[in-house]
């Protein structure tokens, strides 16, 4: 049971696939369009190549009736020439079509994996709530890597093999039906092998999708989490787990390879049953002078020829298969519709002053399970405002709502007295710079991290971010300076001096609303000294939102709005508050003992 739902939770969108949707393939072409006219180069190619391919035992045939049997030394020659010929002119035509097919598929993943990932940027933070990062990066990785097959090897190829096979048919026809229908009497046979064969092979690729999603999404959560796994000595527990699913892996692919190994002989039997057949009828014909040597000859070359595209087709039909499954899950991540949408008319933004006020709000992340109920507060401009509460209180929302992450379900929030729906996200945006206690920095060096490689950003004006933060000194004495790369998720810096460059980020983009959540709790108490003369200059003239725990932070603020299971509770100065004796007197007077303790 357990197996069964984590194989669903996982893979809730993994479908066996049908080997061609009308619905799925018209998407697809899409595509194709903008290279539809290479798209017919690389077919006109591929009729010449089956052409090329097909008359060679016709010419076999030729070359033994008129001048073999004859003694014909010259036109021997002539037809040896044009075989010759026949085969560079086959050689040009296949490494043109390949090149150009091989181009097209590039291209074409190029630009569906690109539109992918665009919208994925685009989709709110309530689907990627939703959605484990593993399960993400196979859309982008493993399904369109199988949607290249089908674009570079798998439509066009499709072609060469039906081409193939009705030239030959066209070939053998006109030579001897007779002899046709006695190589064709294996089908049957073949048609029934190839049917289980599909049907094996499918169920086996159906699991090895699923568990590259697993493994995936195992070794994106442990990677990340590699610090929490060697803390409490995992390493063993994690390795058996991980080893468990690399097994289930392999075992699915070689149970894959299995019926390849037995598909495929079975078709080589196959033929050579066809040929022998051949041999037999009409070695008895040529024998009674009913048949021409090189017809036979030309025969048996024809039903070798004739089993290898049998073969291909299948290749392609499963080709076809797992692509139409991995569109159908890149299709499903296209279509969702969690994207907070701009308006269709916004209003322009015009010399931001950064009044905000929150109107009635109500919001839930699950339906009917609201974490903040009726939020009714203002902010003026250049105003300080704090909140503080338990974990949980709604506080982080607040945030989340005001930079439009996610929407109210009632009431509005409004920036300068218009509506934030009102408004672009972009232009809302960018008037907000968002200091969060999850620091996260790119793979990078110093400078793109503070700049984020806005071009518009120029070093001298990182620098003196970077010297208002009090970072300065630190960063010349890095080897390379602001050019050094701090590897992903800043490992090579400590804790500190990975929050004071996220400080340097969110100055250099010059907000006229400044947000810190928990902005100093991961910092030791001298980074915190750094930060709180940084944050001063920082806050000067701009408003500023500030979430804290640490009370001591926020005495300064203007105001102090105390938040308690998704309300608002107490509002007012820090002395105000504890003239209360409310909540945040009972905060303060909990954090002041644990200070005069420690």
């Amino acid at each position: 049971m357990a197996e069964e739902k984590e194989k669903k939770d996982i893979n809730e969108d993994e479908v066996i696939g049908k080997a061609y949707d009308s619905h799925l393939m018209r998407r697809l072409l899409q595509y194709l369009k903008p290279y539809r006219w290479l798209v017919i180069l690389a077919i006109v190619l591929t009729i010449g190549v089956s052409l090329a391919t097909t008359i060679r035992p016709y010419l076999t045939k030729i070359a033994v009736d008129n001048y073999i049997i004859n003694k014909d030394e010259i036109g021997l020659r002539n037809i040896i020439l044009i075989l010759f010929g026949t085969l560079i002119f086959q050689g040009i035509l296949q490494y043109s079509m390949t090149y150009l097919t091989q181009w097209i598929g590039q291209k074409t993943i190029y630009d569906l994996r690109m539109n992918l990932f665009k919208h994925l940027q685009q989709l709110s933070m309530n689907f990627f709530d939703r959605n484990p990062v593993g399960r993400l990066v196979t859309r982008l990785t493993n399904d369109i890597e199988v949607l290249n097959e089908m674009f570079s090897s798998g439509i066009v190829m499709v072609f060469a093999d039906i081409f193939t096979i009705a030239g030959i048919l066209f070939f053998m026809f006109s030579l001897s039906w007779q002899l046709t229908l006695i190589s064709l009497s294996v089908i049957i046979p073949l048609a029934y092998a190839t049917v289980i064969f599909r049907k094996k092979v499918r169920i086996a690729y159906r699991d090895v999708r699923f568990l590259i999603a697993k493994m995936n999404s195992f070794l994106q959560e442990h990677v990340s989490g590699i610090l929490v796994v060697k803390i409490f000595n995992k390493e063993n527990k994690m390795k058996d787990d991980f080893e468990k699913i690399n097994y289930d892996h392999t075992a699915a692919n070689k149970k894959s390879v299995l019926y390849y190994s037995v598909f495929f002989p079975i078709v080589e039997l196959i033929g050579a049953i066809s040929v022998a057949l051949i041999i037999w009828y009409g070695g008895g014909k040529v024998v009674q002078g009913a048949l021409t040597l090189g017809i036979l000859i030309s025969f048996i070359q024809y039903a070798e020829m004739f089993f290898r595209p049998i073969r291909d087709l299948s290749e392609k039909y499963n080709i076809m298969q797992t692509a139409m499954a991995s569109s159908e899950r890149i299709f499903n991540l296209m279509d969702q519709k969690t994207i907070i949408p701009d308006p269709e008319k916004p209003l322009e933004l015009k010399n931001v002053k950064g009044n905000i006020e929150f109107k009635d709000v109500y919001f839930a992340y699950i339906k009917d399970e609201h974490v903040l109920k009726n939020i009714s507060f203002s902010i003026k401009q250049g105003e300080k405002i704090a909140f503080v509460g338990a974990t949980g209180a709604g506080k982080t929302t607040i945030i989340n709502l005001l930079c439009r992450f996610y929407d109210v379900q009632k009431g509005e929030i409004l920036l300068d007295g218009i509506n934030i729906k009102d408004i672009r996200k972009e232009d809302l945006r960018k008037n907000i710079s968002l200091v969060l206690q999850d620091i996260f920095l790119f793979s990078d060096t110093i400078e793109n991290n503070i700049n984020l490689s806005n071009e518009n950003i120029p070093l001298e004006k990182v620098k003196k971010a970077a010297e208002i933060i009090g970072i300065d000194n630190f960063i010349d004495k890095l080897p390379n300076g602001y050019q050094q790369n701090v590897k992903e998720r800043g490992v090579t810096l400590s804790q500190g001096q990975r929050q004071l460059i996220t400080f340097a980020r969110a100055l250099v983009y010059e907000p006229k609303i400044l947000i810190l959540d928990e902005a100093t709790s991961s910092v030791d108490t001298h980074s915190e000294i750094l930060i709180q003369n940084a944050i001063e200059k920082l806050m000067e003239g701009r408003t500023s939102i500030i979430i804290a725990h640490r009370l001591s932070t926020i005495q300064k603020c203007d105001k102090i709005i105390v938040m308690h299971k998704g309300e608002i509770r107490e509002s007012g100065t820090h002395q105000q508050l504890l003239e209360l004796g409310g909540i945040y007197s009972k905060l303060y007077q909990l954090q002041y003992k644990e200070s005069l303790a420690q």
